[in-house]
């Protein structure tokens, strides 16, 4: 069996018995191969088995607990992680997305929501998975809404073939936006992957120039489809 027709392997990292019980029967009965984790350790050393292709794994655990499994795991690892949280708190995805994380779900869990989230997540990873053959050196263009990004002569072009002006700062955003496809990015990784150094740790100026990139790129800025905000976290370009 090819890793194309395989099912794709879904490990659940939860110290709850009956919630790492009740998400193996719910995945398993829609085709995924689930393995189930007790606790950071137990998920860590699985591995040795063959990796999974996506990572749900609880925050709040004893012992090693998410964030901290979580940071080792990036040591080395690109896998998908959808974190879960019992307080749904901000500052605790705003963390999780700095350290890694791809999503995130508050207990107490939606099945369905679960399952839309991992397809997500492998979606994500496909299109990763072919963007890494190139990524070295990102070149040709790139859609922004109704726009072309030329990112080997860094000029921004209209529908109609227009040369539209944009900014150094604006185009190392987009930029960043277009290596970083379908992830959430928080405003302190846009301003540390834009690499400018004239802006200020916790610059909420970045709002703004994203505000005037909308402008530019999309159909309708007062309802952004392409640069979308993610309430409480940050933006993505999906």
């Amino acid at each position: 069996m090819t890793r194309a027709t395989e099912a794709k392997k879904i490990l659940v990292c939860d110290d709850e018995d009956h919630l790492r019980e009740m998400l193996s029967e719910y995945l398993s009965e829609r085709g995924y191969s689930v393995v189930e984790a007790e606790n950071a350790d137990v998920m860590l050393a699985s591995f040795e088995k063959g990796a999974p292709d996506v990572i749900v794994l609880d925050i709040n655990m004893p012992g090693t607990d998410g964030l901290t499994a979580l940071r080792t795991l990036r040591v080395s690892s690109k896998i998908p992680v959808i974190m879960l949280s019992a307080a749904g708190e901000v500052v605790d995805r705003i963390i999780g997305l700095e350290m890694g994380a791809d999503d995130y779900l508050a207990k107490p869990v939606d099945l369905r929501e679960l399952e839309a989230r991992i397809k997500a997540a492998l979606r994500r990873q496909d299109f990763a998975e072919v963007a890494d053959v190139r990524k070295s050196r990102m070149t040709g263009t790139v859609p922004f809404g109704m726009c072309q990004l030329d990112l080997d002569r860094a000029r921004l072009f209209g529908e109609n073939g227009e040369e539209i002006a944009i900014t150094s700062m604006e185009f190392s955003l987009l930029r960043v936006f277009a290596q970083k496809r379908g992830r959430v990015l928080t405003r302190d990784q846009l301003l540390e992957q834009a690499h400018d150094r004239g802006w200020e740790h916790f610059d909420r100026s970045i709002d703004l120039r994203i505000s005037r990139l909308r402008r530019k790129i999309e159909l309708n800025p007062t309802k952004p489809e392409t640069i979308r905000t993610v309430r409480g976290i940050g933006y993505i370009f999906d």
